[in-house]
Parts: structure tokens; C-alpha cells; sequence
């Protein structure tokens, strides 16, 4: 039987969990998902106004919609979050993890608080709610997309904590990959940099634009995109990093 990665009905009343969903790109994901058709749970940790607003704008795409408060860091909050999902939707077919961390810290002011904490969010977090939400996905033929980072794959000299959380994001998607197969599909977007309409970071973006070989920045939109990608792709396809870059880790 083919499959038509193009379908829009492939997403048609999946059931999809995305960490980190009130917000930002993950807010733009669960949108995108919910345009699909598929049913949408997010987790959020301290933005429940936003995590409501998104709820209210998925809800209206005719899709089912909740929200629950979740800590990615404890396995408790994760084992929680995940169960209620499954019961609320009735199943799981995507997990998205979305929840994450950035700062900017030199490197020899970096601290082990620091350090710790970006690998809790960034690294541990993906672990326990992939490893929990994995029996789940199992009985569907299931998917998760990691999501990654640019700086996972470049050493960024102001970054050290967040690089390094990011590349083992990389490495766990990779094992994870071999290690669910062949019932669940492990893949990875690893953003570069993604312009979403912060004023105090204009001056920067517009920088980055004119070193990029596409000449833009990328978009919230963007990232979603890839997101659906290996969300409606072949199952086939497993253990990929899909960098959306606009071509700037060429350089």
C-alpha cells in the first residue's frame, strides 16, 4: 500500500501529546497538528494563560483540546501527565517533545546549577516522557519527534550547557530510534535560528539573516512543518535529525 506523506487526512483524529505546547513553537505545532485533524494534549509548567489560550484556539479547529501542568524533570509529574492523556483522548500516536531550555551563560561562568538544570529540561525530560509514553505508542504503531537544535550540532561558545544538552538530544533520538523499532518511529527537528517576533532580538535576527544562504530567518511556521513531516511520513523512516536552517550550518 503506498503511502501519500501529503494526505491530509493522515493526521485525521490522531491522538498527540506535545510538551511545552502553550507557547511558542510548541503553541504553532499543536496548531498546525490540530489544522490536521488530530486531537491535541499539551503540557505546560508555569504558563497556564497561555496554555489556555491555545486550548481555546486548537478547541476551535474542531479538534479535542486539554492542557495539563506538567514538570518534564520529575518522573512522578511525567508518569501522571502521560496516563491522564491516554485516558482523556483515548490513545496515543505522537508524542512531541517540545518542552525545553535556552540560555546564554560564558563558559567560564557557567555553573553546575546551570549545567544541571538545561540537561534536566533538555535531555532528562525527553527520556522519561519518551520512555513513559513508549508503551502507549506501541499498541499504534506510533511516533515521536524530538526537538532539537542548530546548537546541538555546533559547538556555540556561549552555550556550552545548552549545546551539550542539545547533541545528547541528538544521540538519545538515535537510540531511542533502534531501541523502539520496529513499532515506533524516532525522529528529530533541530531548528537553527528561529525568528519569532521578539523586539529585543531584532538587531540579532537581522544579522543572522544576511549569514544565512537563504537569506531569512526561520519561522515558527517552519519548524512545525518539519514537525508534520515525520509526524505524516513513512513509518519507515526512523533515527533522522532534519536541521531547518535555511542552509546556515553549512557555513
Amino acid at each position: 500500500m503506498k503511502t501519500n506523506i501529503h494526505d491530509r487526512n493522515q493526521l485525521r483524529g490522531k491522538k498527540t501529546l506535545i510538551t511545552g505546547g502553550a507557547k511558542r513553537l510548541g503553541r504553532e505545532t499543536a496548531l498546525a497538528l490540530a489544522r490536521e485533524g488530530a486531537d491535541v494534549a499539551i503540557t505546560f509548567l508555569k504558563s497556564a494563560h497561555d496554555a489556555k489560550k491555545t486550548m481555546v484556539d486548537v478547541g476551535a479547529l474542531g479538534v479535542q483540546a486539554i492542557a495539563l501542568e506538567c514538570d518534564v524533570r520529575d518522573p512522578k509529574s511525567v508518569k501522571t501527565a502521560v496516563s491522564d492523556v491516554v485516558h482523556e483522548l483515548g490513545g496515543l500516536d505522537l508524542l512531541v517533545n517540545n518542552a525545553g531550555f535556552f540560555e546564554t551563560a560564558e563558559f567560564e561562568k557557567l555553573t553546575p546549577e546551570q549545567w544541571d538544570n538545561i540537561f534536566a529540561i533538555n535531555t532528562r525530560g525527553p527520556f522519561l516522557v519518551g520512555q513513559e509514553a513508549a508503551r502507549h505508542l506501541r499498541k499504534r504503531t506510533g511516533r515521536i519527534v524530538n526537538l532539537g537544535s542548530l546548537g546541538g550540532e555546533r559547538p556555540w561558545s556561549t552555550h556550552a550547557h545548552y549545546s551539550s544538552s542539545k547533541a545528547a538530544l541528538h544521540m538519545l533520538t538515535q537510540v531511542m530510534a533502534k531501541a523502539l523499532a520496529p513499532s515506533i518511529a524516532v525522529n528529530c527537528v533541530a531548528p537553527g535560528m528561529i525568528d519569532l517576533g521578539e523586539r529585543s532580538a531584532a538587531t540579532f535576527f537581522r544579522k543572522t539573516a544576511l549569514n544565512t544562504p537563504m537569506k531569512r530567518n526561520g519561522t515558527a511556521a517552519d519548524v512545525a512543518a518539519a514537525v508534520l513531516f515525520f509526524a505524516g511520513a513513512p513509518h519507515f523512516i526512523t533515527g533522522q535529525i532534519l536541521t531547518v536552517d535555511g542552509g546556515l550550518g553549512l557555513k
